[in-house]
């Protein structure tokens, strides 16, 4: 099947290839209304929308930070924000070398006949969506499905057929729109199944999702992978780095074809530490690896720096520089050269876990 050429493929290519670069990363602060409530909540800080900007803001205009970032998902509201001073973000970031993203995505529902099951929402609007952000600066987009091990041989062919439909026309309609899709079907971590386990499970999920996208006629070159890291589910004993490493290259290497730029992990409620540790322990496996393997991690850029926060603006300086030190971590990481130490104490170190987590 090959794939279809829209006026926009060459400007796709580049924009993957762009924020595929090594030594690069994504920062996802494209929480929800909710989502965010619940992370200022646990600084003490009321969720309006001053508070929001002001915390994006924060972010945005740390210094140096940006040079270790390709590109930030931002959430619809972020999309047309400006600084205190009246910078619209995505000017800001776009003068820094930064691309702006959006999460397209309306949250995920129940599948009926399944346990608990799900497939996402928001194909309906998506073509016009897509042609709004687009003019108001972004170019890439983000899509989660999500998917679960469970006790009854979940997940099912349904939710993974389900999942990777969505995930494929979603795919395709961005990029008539010319927004580079990230494509992310997340395996959650809850349960108490084995790395093996995960592995098998991420395997059938990619395949799925990569015959979805070719039949689609999705334009693999201009489009990025958001996966889970393949590790053993959250009730299991924890296993090293290396071994999460050897798991997930292998997985990656039976079902992402080479025409992938990139492969931008999702951190999945791992604590700072670990999300680096793990990302870094990929690269500096020796296998043939034709992407780039790096990052697109919310939580796990941004825990430390919420809580040196506190929503003081005195400590907007100390909360960037805990910004600063993360990002630079992963910059590491995804060369191989991470050596440890790009932590803010303990707090790099605590873990990150939502059971059933929704954005």
């Amino acid at each position: 099947m090959s794939a279809f050429i829209g006026k926009y493929s060459d400007e796709l290519i580049k924009t993957a290839k762009y924020i595929a670069t090594p030594g690069k990363g994504i920062l996802a602060a494209d929480e929800s209304t909710g989502t965010i409530g619940k992370r200022l909540a646990g600084i003490n800080v009321e969720n309006v929308e001053a508070n929001r900007r002001a915390l994006r803001e924060l972010l945005f205009t740390s210094p140096s930070a940006l040079s270790y970032l390709s590109g930030v998902i931002l959430f619809e509201e972020t999309l047309y924000q400006s600084t205190a001073a009246g910078k619209p973000f995505v000017e800001l970031l776009n003068e820094n070398g930064v691309v702006p993203g959006i999460k397209v995505d309306k949250g995920t529902v129940e599948l009926a006949g399944t346990d608990g099951e799900t497939t996402t929402q928001g194909l309906d609007s998506l073509g016009s969506r897509c042609q709004q952000y687009y003019k108001a600066g972004a170019r890439f987009a983000k899509w989660r499905a999500v998917l679960k091990i469970g006790p009854a041989g979940e997940p099912s062919e349904l939710a993974v057929q389900q999942n990777a439909q969505g995930l494929a026309r979603y795919a395709a309609i961005c990029q008539e729109n010319g927004l580079v899709p990230i494509v992310e079907p997340e395996i959650l971590t809850d349960g108490g199944h084995t790395i093996e386990k995960c592995a098998a499970v991420t395997e059938t999920v990619l395949a799925a999702v990569y015959k979805a996208l070719n039949d689609h006629k999705v334009l693999l070159e201009g489009t990025l992978l958001k996966p889970n890291m393949v590790t053993p589910g959250s009730d299991s004993p924890k296993v090293a780095a290396e071994v999460i490493a050897e798991h997930t290259v292998r997985a990656l290497r039976r079902t992402v074809p080479p025409a992938v730029p990139g492969i931008v992990f999702l951190s999945g409620g791992q604590s700072e530490e670990e999300a680096t540790v793990n990302l870094d322990a990929m690269n500096k496996l020796e296998a043939l690896k034709p992407w780039t393997l790096s990052f697109s991690f919310g939580r796990a850029l941004q825990q430390s720096t919420l809580k040196t926060w506190g929503g003081k603006p005195e400590n907007v300086e100390k909360a960037q520089a805990a910004f600063l030190a993360r990002s630079k971590a992963n910059s590491e990481a995804t060369l191989g050269k991470y050596s440890g130490g790009g932590t803010t104490g303990d707090l790099a170190s605590e873990s990150l876990y939502v059971k059933g987590y929704k954005y």
